[in-house]
């Protein structure tokens, strides 16, 4: 007689419920993704220090209140975030977000919608106190502690 008889159903339960289990554990046993070190800028690389301040700007004579300041690098989940910011003459007129994940195709795809939006609520706040973006949490939450500490660095 065949072992999985329906005169012995316990025993189909009990293989059936030690197969889910191995499957469950298999499948969280998998790990998230994560950065090797420091993410691909899409924009520039990220200076040696995590934060600075410098004064004066470009080099222009008319650039004599310009002050940038680049952030701490926050480590998130997916990878670092780091932010640069300029201010000129005690107003907030640019944001650039030097490091973020862009290691595949889903970081590229969340942050090409998320960096420039959290770009403009920044400008717009001129402040750190700025709104999650949907769908890119971690970023937001990254961009938004490195525009604070370049923020606090430039005095503003």
């Amino acid at each position: 007689m065949h072992a999985l008889k329906k005169n012995r159903p316990l025993r189909r339960i009990v293989l059936a419920s030690a197969a889910t289990v191995s499957g469950m554990v298999l499948l969280l046993a998998l790990k998230p993704h994560e950065s090797p070190g420091i993410a691909a800028s899409a924009s520039a690389p990220a200076p040696s220090s995590s934060a600075s301040a410098a004064p004066g700007g470009s080099g222009g004579s008319s650039s004599a209140g310009s002050r940038t300041a680049t952030g701490d690098t926050v480590q998130t989940r997916w990878g670092p975030v780091q932010v640069r910011i300029t201010v000129k003459d005690g107003k907030l007129t640019e944001v650039t977000a030097v490091t973020y994940p862009a290691e595949n195709p889903r970081d590229q795809e969340i942050n090409s919608y998320a960096v420039p939006q959290l770009r403009r609520e920044a400008l717009a706040a001129q402040s750190a106190d700025i709104d999650t973006v949907s769908g890119a949490t971690y970023t937001s939450d990254g961009y938004r502690q490195s525009l604070q500490s370049a923020l606090d660095s430039a005095g503003f």
